[in-house]
């Protein structure tokens, strides 16, 4: 298969295997979906779903968490790790998007990025999530798998998304990025498969005889 080839034939594999993916973290409006994203980084959705109804609880929207103290978000999202910087990136999120957008989550990559906290792939999440906005999020798992698949030389995650996004339709984007993650964590994991046992892999790369090592982002 060519490159282009192998991409169409993945993209209606996952199209048949995960019809309509249901995004992985709870929430119930952009605000909270930008929140569990932030809380997501490098901690598992299953963990985030445990520790956002207690902090939504406290506070849901930006107006309630710029009132509660960064001492109180962080005990919350302890379990979450890297506390003390998500703690602040919360409060302070909450405090600009009262101050600077009237209380509503901004709707353009530039704005989200200059929030305390997010990053260009928080922000794509959102954008596309949240907002239907064309974005492909990049995280470890589309990263590894868009080089085990050989759709992207992976050098960092910055061109893995710009990779991706020249091979797939943007209509795509949405589901696509989440059929990536979800065949990643359920069939072609980091230890699970290294390039040569998954039926993917198989059907891909008949006769790739060595493992395929991840670079990292």
């Amino acid at each position: 298969m060519t490159k282009t080839e192998r991409a169409a034939w993945i993209d209606a594999e996952l199209e048949k295997r995960f019809p309509a993916p249901a995004i992985p973290l709870d929430h119930k409006d952009p605000y909270t979906l930008l929140v569990a994203v932030l809380l997501s980084a490098q901690c598992t959705d299953v963990r985030v779903n445990q520790v956002t109804p207690k902090l939504f609880a406290r506070a849901d929207n930006p107006a309630d968490m710029a009132q509660v103290p960064v001492e109180e978000i962080q005990e919350i999202i302890r379990p979450c790790g890297l506390s003390p910087m998500k703690s602040k990136g919360i409060s302070g999120l909450s405090k600009i998007i009262m101050e600077q957008h009237g209380g509503e989550v901004p709707r353009t990559m530039e704005e989200l990025e200059a929030l305390p906290g997010v990053g260009h792939k928080t922000a794509s999440v959102v954008m596309v999530q949240a907002f239907g906005m064309p974005a492909f999020p990049v995280d470890t798992h589309i990263h590894r798998l868009a080089q085990r698949w050989e759709l992207s030389s992976g050098k960092n995650v910055v061109q893995t998304e710009r990779d991706l996004k020249r091979l797939f339709p943007e209509s795509r984007w949405h589901d696509l990025h989440l059929q990536i993650i979800y065949y990643g964590r359920e069939v072609c994991p980091a230890r699970g498969c290294d390039g040569l046992r998954c039926a993917f892999c198989q059907t891909c790369f008949p006769d790739r005889k060595r493992p395929r090592k991840r670079k990292p982002a």
